[in-house]
Formats: structure tokens, C-alpha cells, sequence
């Protein structure tokens, strides 16, 4: 059905998952319930995104990817998997090495104006910049935030409270509420 939401899983990689990764989240392992209640009830309506290292390294990349030089390696490197505990959950991925998942790739799949119900990590990176663009392109979210990881969780905090300012197109919930 049209109307139904999509559930879109922001960057569920061993890159923002592993605690030896200088970007992995501390708060990764406890999305991992939520994100796998979620995809149960979007089974045929999940999509996982990847970022990979841009290549080439156009404009502010260039300088963004010298202070991380850690991240500069290939598309297929095992760095940017995504995790084996949601890999399966996947009916679609989107890969792109933009910060903003809010791509042709994706409104392709999920239509221009969808309903999404948005998790992933990192709330105060890749997830808020999805947020804002799809928002502003006409989508509505519900900002699942017990199924979002931030850098820190300081940083997740003001990530919800500046998301929680888009009412009623970003409406920030829980998985219980959402699965109600």
C-alpha cells in the first residue's frame, strides 16, 4: 500500500557500530532490539543505508576525509559492512557517500513524500541530516529515538531536541509507540 510508512535504518555499519572504530557509538548495541522489532513490522518496507568514503574527494571532502583518514578505503571494504545483527532485515540498501541519505536512491524506492520511520545512527550526523532534508522535501518522519545511536549521548540528546522543532513533519516517538 502507498501509504504505508518506510522504515529506513541509517547506516547500521561496523564503521559506527564497533567500539575499536574511532566513529563507533557507545549507544549501538542497545538499537539493535528495537531496530529488529521495527523491521518485523516493516517486513517489504525496510531500508538499510551505507556511507562509503566519497571517491573523489570533491570540495570540504578532501579535508574532512585527511582528518579521518582512517575512513579512506574502498566501497567493499569490510569497514563499511553492515552489521551482521540487521543485515538480514534488509529489503533494500541505499549506498552513497553523503552525509544526507535523503538521495535520488532512496526517494526512488520510497516515493517522493513517504511516511518514514527513520533509526540508524548517528543521530547528531547522518541521522539528523536525513531527517532535515527528506522533511524539507516533503516527507513525514517519525524519528524513532530508543532505535537511534548518537556519537555521544550528549550529542543524541540536542540531536532529538533540534528534530524535536519539526513538529508535525519530524515527530520524535519510541518503537513502542510506533508499533502500536
Amino acid at each position: 500500500m502507498p501509504d504505508e510508512p518506510w522504515l529506513v535504518v541509517i547506516d547500521a555499519q561496523r564503521i559506527f557500530a564497533s567500539p575499536d572504530s574511532p566513529w563507533g557509538s557507545p549507544m549501538f548495541p542497545g538499537i539493535v532490539e528495537p531496530v529488529r522489532r521495527l523491521a518485523a513490522a516493516h517486513r517489504g518496507r525496510t531500508v538499510l543505508t551505507r556511507w562509503v568514503a566519497p571517491e573523489p574527494e570533491r570540495g570540504s571532502w578532501a579535508p574532512y576525509m585527511d582528518a579521518w583518514s582512517f575512513a579512506r578505503k574502498p566501497a567493499d571494504d569490510p569497514l563499511f559492512d553492515l552489521v551482521d545483527e540487521v543485515a538480514d532485515l534488509a529489503d533494500h540498501v541505499v549506498t552513497v557517500s553523503t552525509f544526507g541519505k535523503w538521495v535520488p536512491e532512496l526517494v526512488a524506492i520510497t516515493g517522493e513524500t513517504p511516511h518514514l520511520v527513520m533509526a540508524g545512527v548517528a543521530t547528531d550526523c547522518c541521522v539528523i541530516s536525513t531527517a532535515l532534508a527528506a522533511a524539507d522535501a516533503g516527507a513525514t518522519i517519525s524519528l524513532v529515538a530508543d532505535a537511534c545511536a548518537g556519537s555521544t549521548p550528549e550529542n543524541q540528546a540536542a540531536a532529538l531536541a533540534v528534530m524535536g522543532l519539526y513538529p508535525p513533519q519530524i515527530t520524535v516517538t519510541t518503537t513502542d509507540a510506533v508499533l502500536r
